[in-house]
């Protein structure tokens, strides 16, 4: 465990000596935040502030409060998060969803508004604009791995946890540092051949995405505005850029389950016309889709498209993890939203909303893999 939370604090999200550390998460997580704030403060770290979220408070909020407040954000936590951006703090996500059934009898469109709009958006800033060195980790827990293996067999998920992560490297640390190198030579090809669109073709797929011509491909190692490196997610095999929101044409359908606002979304498929999901369809939780992409005009338009290949650790395991975090570096993925404007290299820390859309790097209030 102890090695767990030193690969997330000093390899994740490269905490620094004087620095503010804020660790998110559930209930449920709190052992694994527990040993991360300790070695945060082992790091230097000067506070760390813990902030627990509980999925059983959310339904209560979904079922019992009024309809015309979800999706409220609580004042404290927009002071924090601003104090956050000023202050240029960490961040430590934990994911590893405890209960994942508890939301599956509510409406799915009320539980995609649940999520605090300004935070999320504050958030996304955040992380967009290079203000905060950040990362997400997992966190191992019965409901997760019953939703994996059938039973709570904690032990087994910590197992492919290890492998996904690298964990069970002689020197993890050099082990993923060897790893980002190899991704980031990934990138620079991928940069470096000036190509016009990726084409995925599968069972229920045909799907091409237009890239835009002076775009670059990015991956595992992010730097902040102020110079502090850092790999965001923890695990990561996936080299990715921001496509061109205009120019995404046909249908896909993703293989793997989605979850998306702590609810799970199973065989979804999109169709696209002129860049813009214009039809959405799933077995369950589409309307929780459509929901998130009526949060804002530019939603329904792709922010990034990301390459895996064969190799990853994540896909050799052969299980669906049901969380975004490891089942996205199993495979190819697109997310719709908000785009990542370091594609465009760092002219774009100048560029407005407006030119960032002009040049084709999608601007919104969500980013959903």
């Amino acid at each position: 465990l102890r090695r767990y939370a030193e690969l997330a604090v000093r390899v994740g999200a490269n905490v620094q000596e004087g620095q503010d550390v804020v660790v998110t998460g559930l209930v449920e997580h709190a052992e694994i935040a527990r040993a991360i704030t300790r070695e945060a403060y082992r790091a230097g770290a000067r506070h760390v502030m813990v902030l627990y979220g509980d999925l059983h408070l959310r339904r209560a909020q979904i079922e019992l409060g009024p309809e015309e407040e979800l999706g409220w954000s609580a004042p404290h936590m927009l002071a924090l998060y601003r104090y956050a951006s000023d202050e240029k703090v960490a961040f430590i996500g934990l994911t590893g969803n405890p209960d994942p059934t508890l939301l599956a009898d509510l409406d799915p469109a009320l539980i995609g508004r649940s999520e605090p709009r300004e935070t999320r958006e504050l958030s996304l800033d955040m992380i967009t604009g290079r203000h905060v060195n950040w990362t997400v980790v997992s966190a191992p827990n019965e409901g997760w791995a019953t939703q994996i293996f059938g039973e709570p067999d904690v032990e087994r998920l910590w197992e492919a946890v290890c492998v996904a992560t690298r964990l069970d490297e002689p020197d993890p640390v050099a082990a993923w540092r060897e790893h980002a190198a190899k991704l980031e030579a990934r990138s620079a090809a991928l940069s470096a051949g000036g190509f016009d669109a990726i084409h995925f073709r599968g069972p229920g797929t045909d799907l091409t995405v237009g890239l835009i011509p002076d775009g670059s491909w990015v991956c595992a190692t992010n730097t902040t505005a102020n110079g502090i490196e850092h790999i965001p997610n923890v695990p990561t095999e996936e080299v990715f850029t921001s496509p061109d929101w205009r120019r995404t044409e046909g249908h896909v359908r993703a293989t793997a389950p989605l979850l998306a606002a702590g609810s799970r979304v199973e065989n979804l498929e999109l169709r696209f016309e002129q860049g813009k999901i214009v039809e959405v369809d799933a077995s369950a939780g589409a309307d929780l889709i459509r929901e998130q992409l009526s949060a804002h005009e530019q939603a329904p338009y792709l922010g990034e498209v990301a390459l895996v290949d064969s190799s990853s650790p994540i896909r050799k395991t052969g299980l669906i993890f049901h969380d975004t975090l490891f089942d996205e570096n199993a495979t190819c993925h697109i997310a719709y939203g908000r785009g990542f404007p370091p594609s465009l290299g760092d002219e774009a820390a100048t560029l407005s909303s407006e030119e960032l859309l002009a040049r084709g790097v999608n601007v919104a209030t969500v980013h959903t893999d």
